[in-house]
């Protein structure tokens, strides 16, 4: 049976690994025509260019696959008249086909036309830079072949949204073309009932409260995000927040998502002072509140070690059935890692409560 290519220019891609030798082809070369106004180079793009998107314009330019006069540039860089243009796209030197792999899936509910797995940490849902295997679609390839269901024009091998690698918890995935279209309009429409518990640093002050940014990526660390005040500068993302139990220098909050961006909860939650509980990525790996005691020092610590990743779940998870338009909804248990942590807190409280 035929394996099926993945689109890369689809989805946000993982970094980079440093020892994987990457190639780059060229994809288009032209030159800017002499009565040319100044124009921002995304947008220039996107006029010349028939097919490409916001988004993988604006890839290619973070991936320094754009070059004018043989020059990498940023999105603000306004193109003029003679300039001349290179845009690159990479090529692996290898087969980069989606093939199917033996990997245990942790299975929550299948029929003919959906399945929803609980994803565990450390396991990256769809092949990229650096993860061109064993990712969540390489199971779930193996999955449907070895029952005997044809992949062969199943778009994204079902897939219709994602979690970071790092990100425990519930997945959906379409096993048929009408499945993942009704699927992604759900998202797409912002319908789809996505809970999240997350650990943060320090005590939120308000019992519940809403998050309205627009997220984009950060003008110099081109690998992480932000948030910004104008559309122009990201997308339009919005997180609501409850708190469901204060820890004294941590608090276990819940996320729901009404729009699905990069890393938002991590973005957001950080916006307010409230970074994830050892996320690397946004700084979370480092004691953010409490005292500067060495017992308290070997305490987080001990936490770090623990939970090695953000503490993050993706808890819940409601959509309608795309065949009998029932309403659907799961819910996952919180991973051992964060429990451990949590009860850890638990008795750091009580113990603390004593001493006073």
């Amino acid at each position: 049976m035929a394996s099926k290519k993945i689109i890369l220019e689809d989805f946000e891609e993982e970094e980079i690994s440093s020892n994987e030798t990457i190639e780059k082809h060229i994809e288009h070369e032209f030159e800017v025509d002499k009565g040319q106004e100044p124009l921002r180079i995304d947008k220039f793009i996107m006029i010349k260019v028939a097919g490409s998107t916001r988004s993988k314009v604006q890839q290619a330019i973070d991936d320094e696959l754009v070059l004018v006069n043989g020059n990498p540039v940023k999105a603000n860089y306004k193109v003029r008249p003679l300039d001349k243009l290179t845009i690159y796209t990479f090529h692996v030197p290898y087969d980069n086909e989606i093939k199917p792999e033996d990997i245990p899936l942790d299975i929550v509910y299948e029929d003919e036309d959906v399945l929803v797995i609980n994803k565990p940490a450390g396991f990256v849902v769809h092949p990229g830079h650096g993860n061109w295997s064993g990712t969540v679609v390489n199971a779930v390839m193996f999955h449907l072949q070895k029952n005997n269901l044809d992949v062969s024009n199943l778009p994204r091998i079902g897939l219709v949204h994602r979690i970071d690698k790092d990100t425990t918890g519930l997945l959906v995935l379409g096993k048929t073309e009408k499945a993942v279209y009704h699927l992604a309009e759900q998202f797409k429409e912002h319908t789809v009932n996505r809970r999240y518990h997350a650990l943060v640093w320090g005590d939120v002050a308000e019992e519940t409260g809403r998050i309205e940014t627009y997220i984009g990526r950060h003008d110099r660390l081109r690998k992480i995000f932000t948030n910004y005040e104008e559309e122009h500068e990201g997308k339009h993302a919005v997180t609501h927040y409850k708190v469901l139990e204060r820890l004294n220098y941590v608090t276990l909050v819940e996320c729901k998502l009404e729009t699905g961006r990069t890393h938002q909860i991590r973005v957001h939650m950080k916006h307010i002072g409230h970074t994830l509980f050892n996320d690397k990525t946004y700084g979370g790996d480092r004691i953010l509140k409490g005292t500067v005691f060495a017992k308290y020092k070997s305490f987080v610590d001990n936490c770090f070690s623990l939970l090695p990743r953000q503490a993050l779940h993706a808890k819940t998870l409601g959509f309608v059935h795309p065949t009998t338009g029932k309403e659907m909804f799961f819910e996952s248990p919180l991973p051992k890692d964060m429990e451990e942590v949590l009860a850890k807190w638990r008795i750091y409280v009580k113990a603390k409560k004593l001493d006073e």
